[in-house]
């Protein structure tokens, strides 16, 4: 069970989402405050320093997306999850572009939802520095030396393929968009079909000839994701 010390503020309008999550976060732990709206949800930061934020895209005061720019222009640097229907897949990439740490779509399950949230309350701690070694199942980085290894066996990357697993390892488990993985390796300039390609070549370098990738899978119509730390 979590720290019951960790406050989540949820900021979405609609009385059953609101009231899920109090009774499903709350029983793993987390003590919880919500808004209905954006004002509400200004006021509620303010007051109960919270230290992650559940945001609804929909609210009747103020576009999710506004907020959040907002809140990130204030140097706000609470991990912020976006709520989200499967279907808005532009507004989950301009809410992740404009930072946002991740998003889970409605309907969502509570364990999924609590998995991202201990990612990125993880990473929040992570930030000040890079891991010097990333381990996940049999994958293992070092990103001092850049030797990346499979099963013990040390895999060759091109310099492009470093550049795209770094990027990944630095934001384990959460997803990083198309755009922002061009802008990192290429700085924005490149197509994303040339990235699909990359990535398809590290899969087949890191998954040893696995159909059903295990490290990087794909966010669809948004970007990718790898395989959290163990």
């Amino acid at each position: 069970m979590t720290n019951p010390s960790v406050k989540i503020l949820v900021v979405d309008d609609e009385p059953p989402i609101r009231k899920l999550l109090r009774v499903g976060l709350t029983a793993e732990g987390y003590a919880i405050v919500d808004a209905t709206n954006a004002a509400g949800a200004m006021a509620r930061l303010e007051a109960e320093k919270p230290d992650l934020i559940l945001l609804d895209l929909g609210l009747p005061d103020m576009q999710g997306h506004d907020l959040l720019a907002k809140w990130r222009h204030d140097l706000i640097e609470l991990p912020i999850i976006i709520l989200s229907s499967r279907t808005d897949e532009a507004g989950i990439v301009k809410a992740l572009e404009l930072g946002a740490d991740d998003y889970v779509t409605k309907p969502f399950g509570t364990k999924e939802l609590v998995a991202r949230i201990r990612v990125a309350l993880r990473h929040r701690l992570q930030q000040q520095g890079e891991r010097p070694i990333f381990q996940t199942g049999a994958l293992s980085v070092d990103l001092v030396k850049r030797i990346v290894k499979v099963a013990g066996k040390e895999v060759k990357l091109s310099p492009k393929e470093y550049d795209i697993l770094r990027v990944f390892v630095q934001h384990a488990g959460k997803v990083i968009t198309h755009q922002h993985l061009l802008k990192e390796v290429w700085g924005g300039s490149t197509d994303v079909q040339y990235l699909r390609v990359y990535v398809r070549q590290l899969r087949q370098k890191l998954e040893l000839g696995s159909n059903d990738p295990q490290y990087i899978t794909t966010e669809t119509g948004v970007g990718y994701r790898l395989r959290e730390a163990e």
